[in-house]
């Protein structure tokens, strides 16, 4: 009888091994919410900033899903919130969410005033989506448009209100202890290197994008990992 009981605890503890193994070796699950920065517009799909972030991760052996993109060129917070309420495809929770939202506030003359409330409320949405763990969600600071060739006219004017605008993701992300990951001294390349703008002469290009991947890999990769 002491054998049998042996045999089926070790049964039991094999078994459960085998669970655990399977539950370590699912892949990841992350979401990309965002705009045209974060679909990237003019560039091919596999260029795209978070498609290039599951690549690298996935080649330091942090198993993850293809990225799940809620984002469209054009697209202030009130628009991608409405996209997210509207999509019916989202999971319950993901292991990793991150936002990247408000060149178009900025663009279309919005004030930051009013951009403050409506990021907050997007990050709220970002931590709800991440099972309510604000350490697996990251923002993503915006990018300077105003050093590409489409934007120069008015650089000064375009850097001054983004700075504004960055303020407030940075200050927000802090408030909820959310990484922030300042892309923004990135584009600022643009200006003397054409390689670094997507063929419309306003978007990043994929080399780009590349850098802000290679920013934000290892601390994503920890933060993945936990």
């Amino acid at each position: 009888m002491k054998t049998l009981l042996v045999s089926f605890i070790l049964v039991i503890n094999l078994f459960t091994h085998q669970m655990e193994d399977t539950i370590q070796d699912k892949p990841l699950t992350y979401l990309a919410l965002g705009d045209s920065y974060t679909i990237g517009e003019a560039v091919a799909a596999s260029e795209r900033w978070p498609v290039q972030l599951v690549a690298k991760l996935l080649d330091k052996k942090v198993s993850v899903q293809s990225p799940k993109i809620i984002a469209t060129t054009g697209w202030r917070t009130d628009q991608l919130k409405a996209a997210i309420e509207a999509d019916k495809e989202l999971l319950e929770s993901y292991d990793m969410v991150s936002l990247l939202i408000g060149v178009n506030n900025e663009y279309q003359g919005r004030t930051v005033e009013s951009f403050e409330p409506e990021f907050e409320e997007l990050l709220q949405k970002a931590i709800s989506l991440a099972g309510g763990n604000n350490e697996k969600v990251f923002v993503v600071s915006i990018p300077d448009y105003g050093k590409t060739p489409a934007g120069l006219k008015k650089e000064k004017e375009i850097e001054k209100r983004l700075n504004e605008y960055n303020a407030v993701c940075k200050r927000i992300s802090k408030k909820y202890n959310v990484e922030f990951f300042n892309i923004t001294p990135i584009s600022f390349g643009a200006k003397k290197d054409l390689e670094l703008v997507a063929k419309d002469n306003l978007h990043p290009s994929g080399k780009m994008y590349t850098q802000w991947a290679d920013l934000m890999l290892n601390k994503v990769a920890k933060m993945m990992k936990k």
